[in-house]
């Protein structure tokens, strides 16, 4: 009950310290009747200061200037109710309702203009300057126009220095930033901005509102590794806050010009909130700018019936939201306009909605988003295909001739053309039926290069009845039922069985390919009695135009070369002795065929499967000779399309011999190939992800970083979801590591958003949620960290693993405990101790006691001395585990533990002023240090330190204190941790001074 003024004022104090939301704006604005009640102008000028906090910062600009007007008469009236931090918020805040004035069209300019002069008049009077004054008539310029006038304001707010009252550096960075680039000049802008996005000028709202309006010019100069960033930290800070529309909007257009148009959609469903506000125009007018390019392009691009969210109670389209948005934007504009008299907002809105994509492709942002059905899919590559279906079947039978993989898009289009109405078949082509059972056979490559093996066998057999038919093409029916076999071999290689098909149908295939081959004249190289007695061939023998019978009988062998590599790969590393001489006289036939027959292309193969192998047997420098051996086939055969999946696999081998740089550039010069090539079934995905490991290896984060989006947007495409959360959680990484913890969780949070969870492994979704948890603890969000580890303890609970609950369960009941939700912190830590109590399972006691004294430390910022009797039973456990664990344990170090805790210890029998004994095990910690030798000087010196400030100002033993200091500055220069001696050496110097006052 609110019946007191200290009631009122202990209210106050608890609403200061919730977020800015809707909950504490009516709260605040409770408190302020509240305090109207009692006869204490200086209750109320509280409760009014702080409703106009609350109106500020959740965009309700609307009510902020009548709030003001009262706390202005009061300032008139009751100067004696201002402490003199409250006289200074009404100089400040002068600022806050400019802006406020400005958001709201009703308001002529006159009445702004003179806000300012009554501004610039209380400015003069308590001797303040004027440059916060010509930064506020900047704004009105900035905003109403025109641009000289604008430009004329900007030159006499900037040519000002700055002084006390002036806004905080990174706000006013951003007003010249954004100055320059409504002037056209986005790299000045861009360099003004610099400050501010490295960290050296920073406020509540810095960097986060700069990134939103930066992400446009940083993508239009090309500078795409830090638009991507700054979406991510960015919106992270924006979403769902009122008082950032106009922010969330730009993330908005971002999303659209940057060709995520999913992105976009998702945002507008966070966001729907926003439609509604209406305390602040101006910024919806922004946000509604942002939907409006998102939608225009959306339209324009056909998808204007695809289901969107917009404002609640009804359902949208994009078509029907874009006429919503665009209608509530035009009489926002109209009145704007009228207010100021020119067509400035106007101008700028229509300038916005007009932009153009800035990049052909679309942006990989590393996250994982929903494709909606509005955003198409990037077109098939239409190069070199031809119009006449003659020419287009004669080149792709070319192309696939020799290898080249950009016949399958030729493929793909024949297909089409064949199954479309009316089609009929150009008899020079050939036989229909030969047309039929090339379509049927590459059906069967699709299903292979997708490991489908089932149906690459069914699809396989069907084109080997084919050209054995109709077609009348044995060699093409029998290197079918070649493919057939090894598909086997390959659909066997998957399973955990290992039980392989019989060689013997190999062998027959092989015989029958043998006498074929005898029969057309050509030797097999192979001395068999059959081949021997091979009749020489007849004229009727001569193979049906179009089998290159060579080509075709390599073919064969290579369909061996693929079994036997798939028989040693599932022994591997340790290949049997029967399996590797079979696997090398396998190949060794192809080497000496191929080198037979003049076709050194078909060699390349064997390279690659003894690379394979040789790299899974751990010999890398063995496996490298033999790809770039293979490279220099490919090279002399004049095929340079089969090069890439060897650079490919090179990469991957190079990266085993810890040669990032070499690594990187086999896979950037892989993928370049591939797209050059056509290749449209290349491991584009895998290839990224490997190219992301080389850059991280190689010290390039920023390329990591960019390799490893795009690794798994590709994945996402080949809805291979597994592989794009596994991409992400390395992404993810590699921006913690970059210095971009906010980066990192806005990835890891777009993998447990529900659709997307439901698609990812059940232990890969929690090594995410683990990461994410403490992503967010890094970043101090501790109650949506604690959200993820209650849901993360849930799902390991029913785990036999129990190390991973005991982790888990030690992990949230801290972050439960920074989050302020003791009971639940209290319940983790019983659990998380009961489990070690229970299973006693190795590498968990450090966890167990790192978590206990935690805990202590909490209890005492918590509490206060009153919590001295729980921390000290917490740090009691701390000890009795380090007790129980065996001396050579595994993951705990008995000297750190100890002098750890016992260091826990002192400082809370020092918070609890319980100085003798806290001293005496100070000293204990630093005894127990002693024993780790040059590893414990570290931990020793801070021991020290904690000791000497005990004696100096807990037991007001100053002498003593220094005496100790001495001692230890000379012992960490002898160990040479020179930071410990400075830190340690000011120190003294301190106390040495205050003995001398």
């Amino acid at each position: 009950m609110l019946e007191t003024p200290e009631a009122v004022l202990d209210a106050l104090r608890e609403n200061n310290d919730r977020p800015y939301n809707l909950h504490r704006t009516v709260t605040a604005e409770e408190l302020v009747d509240a305090a109207e009640q009692f006869d204490e102008p200086e209750l109320l000028v509280t409760a009014l200061l702080e409703l106009m906090s609350a109106y500020e910062y959740t965009g309700e600009h609307r009510k902020a200037p009548v709030v003001f007007a009262r706390v202005l008469k009061l300032r008139d009236d009751s100067p004696d109710a201002f402490s003199d931090w409250e006289a200074n918020q009404v100089l400040w805040r002068f600022k806050w309702v400019t802006t406020s004035l400005l958001q709201v069209p009703d308001v002529p300019l006159a009445a702004i203009r003179g806000w300012t002069d009554q501004m610039r008049d209380r400015y003069r009077e308590a001797g303040h300057g004027m440059q916060p004054v010509a930064a506020m008539r900047h704004r009105i310029a900035a905003h109403a126009g025109p641009e000289d006038a604008e430009r004329s304001a900007y030159d006499l707010w900037v040519t000002r220095p700055r002084e006390r009252m002036s806004d905080c550096e990174a706000c006013e960075t951003r007003h010249r930033a954004i100055h320059h680039v409504g002037t056209g000049d986005e790299r000045r802008a861009l360099d003004i901005w610099q400050p501010v996005f490295d960290g050296g000028q920073t406020c509540a709202e810095e960097p986060y509102v700069s990134q939103a309006h930066a992400l446009l010019p940083l993508l239009s100069l090309g500078r795409v590794d830090e638009a991507r960033s700054h979406h991510l930290s960015g919106y992270r800070y924006a979403r769902g806050k009122t008082g950032l529309a106009e922010e969330v909007g730009l993330h908005v257009e971002f999303s659209a010009l940057s060709r995520n148009e999913g992105r976009g959609l998702e945002i507008l469903a966070e966001n729907r909130a926003l439609f509604e506000t209406t305390g602040a125009p101006l910024s919806l007018l922004g946000f509604l700018t942002g939907v409006e390019v998102l939608l225009t392009r959306l339209v324009a691009d056909g998808y204007g019936t695809t289901t969107v969210a917009g404002p609640l109670g009804r359902g949208w389209t994009a078509q029907s939201l874009l006429a919503h948005v665009s209608g509530e934007a035009d009489t926002l504009v109209a009145a704007f306009d009228a207010r100021n008299g020119t067509t400035g907002v106007g101008d700028r809105r229509r300038e916005r909605v007009a932009r153009q994509a800035l990049l052909a492709e679309p942006l990989p942002l590393g996250l994982r988003t929903t494709r909606p059905d509005t955003v198409p899919a990037p077109p098939v590559s239409s190069r070199d295909i031809p119009d006449d279906f003659t020419a287009l079947v004669t080149r792709a039978r070319e192309m696939a001739s020799v290898g080249h993989p950009g016949d399958t898009a030729l493929w793909e289009r024949i297909a089409e053309r064949v199954a479309a109405d009316g089609h009929v078949h150009a008899p020079e082509l050939g036989p229909e039926a030969r047309l039929r059972a090339e379509l049927v056979e590459q059906r069967g490559f699709t299903a292979y290069e997708n490991e489908n093996w089932a149906e690459a066998n069914a699809t396989m057999t069907e084109a080997a009845d084919l050209f054995a038919g109709d077609a009348a093409l044995p060699w093409h029916a029998l290197a079918a039922r070649a493919r057939v076999c090894s598909f086997e071999w390959g659909d066997a290689g998957d399973r955990e069985t290992g039980d392989f098909p019989s060689w013997s149908v190999l062998d027959e295939l092989l015989g029958e390919a043998r006498e074929l081959l005898a029969r057309g004249g050509v030797g097999t190289g192979v001395d068999t009695p059959d081949t021997k007695a091979a009749a020489p061939a007849t004229t009727a023998d001569t193979p049906p135009t179009g089998e290159n019978v060579p080509e075709k009988y390599l073919t064969v062998l290579h369909c061996r070369a693929f079994a036997a590599h798939a028989e040693a790969a599932a022994e591997a590393p340790d290949v049997s002795a029967p399996t590797r001489a079979r696997f090398d006289a396998v190949m060794e036939a192809v080497l000496s065929e191929a080198a037979r027959f003049g076709m050194p292309h078909l060699a390349v193969g064997v390279r690659r499967y003894t690379a394979d192998l040789a790299s899974r047997a751990g010999r890398a420098d063995e496996a490298a000779t033999e790809l770039r051996t293979a490279l220099e086939l490919v090279e002399t055969s004049g095929r340079p399309w089969r090069a890439p999946r060897l650079e490919a696999q090179l990469g991957q081998i190079l990266l085993q011999q810890d040669k990032p740089e070499e690594a990187t550039a086999a896979l950037r010069q892989a993928l370049a190939g591939a797209a050059r090539f056509d290749d449209t079934t290349f491991p584009v995905a895998f290839t990224y992800l490997l190219l992301g490991h080389a850059s991280s290896h190689a010290g390039d984060l920023p390329g990591a970083v960019r390799h490893l989006s795009e690794a798994a947007a590709r994945f996402d495409r080949e809805s291979d979801h597994n592989a794009a959360a596994e991409a992400r959680l390395q992404l993810a990484d590699v921006l913690g590591r970059s210095g971009q913890p906010a980066d990192a969780v806005a990835v890891l949070e777009s993998l447990v958003l529900d659709d997307a969870s439901a698609t990812v492994e059940e232990r890969l979704l929690a090594q995410i949620r683990l990461n994410l948890a403490r992503g967010l603890r890094e970043l101090e969000e501790h109650q949506a960290s604690a959200e993820q580890f209650v849901q993360l303890a849930e799902t390991v609970a029913a785990w036999e693993d129990r190390t991973t609950y005991t982790l888990v369960t030690a992990e949230s009941a801290i972050v439960l405990a920074r989050a302020d939700r003791w009971d639940a912190a209290r319940a983790a830590y019983e659990r998380a101790l009961l489990a070690h109590r229970d299973t006693r399972l190795p590498g968990q006691a450090g966890l167990i006691c790192e978590m206990a004294r935690e805990f202590a430390a909490l209890t005492m910022a918590a509490e206060g001395p009153e919590g001295i009797e729980t921390a000290l039973a917490r740090l009691a456990e701390a000890d009795e585990i380090r007790g129980a664990a065996a001396e050579d344990a595994e993951d705990l170090v008995h000297w750190y533990e100890a002098g750890a805790t016992a260091y826990q210890r002192a400082r809370a029998l020092a918070a609890a002023e319980r100085f003798p004994e806290a001293l005496a095990e100070m000293e204990r910690a630093i005894t127990a240090y002693e024993e780790g030798g040059e590893q414990g000087e570290t931990p020793r010196a801070e021991a020290t330190r904690v000791a000497a400030l005990i004696e100096a100002n807990g037991l007001n033993s100053p002498q003593a204190a220094i005496a100790r200091l001495d001692t230890a500055i000379v012992r960490c220069e002898k160990a040479g941790i020179q930071h410990a001696a400075q830190i340690l050496s000011a120190l003294r110097t301190d106390f040495a001074t205050q003995r001398e006052d």
